[in-house]
C-alpha cells in the first residue's frame, strides 16, 4: 500500500498540470497580500481563490487522473491484492499531492503574512476541501465508465457546491421571508462543504457583523467550540462518506 502511495505521489507532482497549479496559487496569493495594505484583507481575498481554484482543480484533476490510470489499476487489480487496499492507496496518493501543492502555494505566503489562528484555519480548511472534492472525483469515476460522463458528473458537482447551491439557498430565503430561517441556514450550511469553510473563515475575520441577524446567529452557533467542533466533524464526513461508498462500489466493480 505504501509503495502504491509514494509511486501516485510522486507521478502527480512530477505533472505540469499540478506544477502550474502550484505556481499559480503561489503567484496568486503573493500578488493579493502584496497589493493589500492589510494582510487580513488578503486573506480575505485569497479565501475566493481558494473557495473557487481549489474545488475545481482538485475534483477535474483527480477525475481526469483516475480514469487515465484505468490500465495501471487494473493491473494493480490482478495481483495479489485487497481492491479496498488499491483504492484507498490512490485516494491517499492524490491527497497528499494536492495537499502538497496547495501547502506550497498558499502555505508559504500564509506563512510569511498571515502566521496567526486565522491563517491556519485557511490553510486546514484549503486542505480539507482539497480531499473533499478527490473523494467526490472518486465518486463519479466509481459510478460511471464512460470519461466523458465522469468529467461532465465532476463538473456538475462543482458547479452545484460553488454556485448552484446558493441559489437554491436565496431561493429559499425569499420563498420563506416571512418566517424564522436563520436556524435552518445553519443546518443548510452544512449540506455543502463549500459554504462551510466560507462561515468557519468569514467568522474568524470578523465579518459576520456585516451578514445582519443570520451572521449573528451563525456566530453564536459557529463562533462557539461546539460549533467548530461540530463543523470539524461535518467536513470529516464529507470525506468519510464519499470515500467509504466509492470503495464499496469498486470492490463488487467489474473492471
Amino acid at each position: 500500500m505504501k509503495k502504491i502511495i509514494k509511486y501516485v505521489i510522486a507521478d502527480i507532482l512530477r505533472n505540469k498540470i499540478i506544477l502550474v497549479y502550484t505556481f499559480f496559487l503561489l503567484a496568486a496569493s503573493l500578488s493579493v497580500f502584496s497589493l493589500e495594505d492589510n494582510s487580513s484583507k488578503g486573506l480575505l481575498s485569497l479565501l475566493n481563490i481558494v473557495l473557487i481554484i481549489v474545488p475545481l482543480v482538485s475534483i477535474i484533476f483527480s477525475t481526469i487522473y483516475v480514469y487515465n490510470s484505468a490500465e495501471f489499476i487494473e493491473l494493480l487489480v490482478s495481483q495479489p491484492l485487497k481492491r479496498k487496499a488499491i483504492w484507498l492507496s490512490l485516494f491517499t496518493g492524490l491527497s497528499a499531492s494536492l495537499c502538497i501543492a496547495f501547502l506550497i502555494g498558499v502555505g508559504i505566503p500564509v506563512i510569511i503574512y498571515q502566521p496567526n489562528m486565522i491563517g491556519f484555519t485557511m490553510l486546514g480548511v484549503g486542505m480539507v476541501l482539497s480531499i473533499i472534492f478527490v473523494a467526490l472525483a472518486m465518486l463519479a469515476n466509481v459510478k460511471t465508465r464512460d470519461k466523458a460522463k465522469g468529467i461532465g458528473a465532476a463538473i456538475m458537482l462543482w458547479l452545484y457546491f460553488s454556485l448552484l447551491f446558493d441559489g437554491f439557498v436565496l431561493f429559499l430565503l425569499f420563498q420563506f421571508a416571512d418566517y424564522p430561517m436563520e436556524k435552518p441556514m445553519i443546518a443548510l450550511s452544512t449540506l455543502n462543504p463549500i459554504d462551510l469553510s466560507r462561515i468557519l473563515i468569514l467568522l474568524q475575520l470578523d465579518v459576520s457583523a456585516m451578514m445582519g441577524y443570520t451572521g449573528a446567529v451563525f456566530k453564536d452557533f459557529f463562533g462557539t467550540y461546539t460549533g467548530i467542533i461540530f463543523s470539524i466533524a461535518i467536513l470529516l464526513l464529507w470525506i468519510i462518506l464519499p470515500v467509504w461508498y466509492a470503495t464499496r462500489k469498486f470492490n463488487s466493480k467489474d473492471l
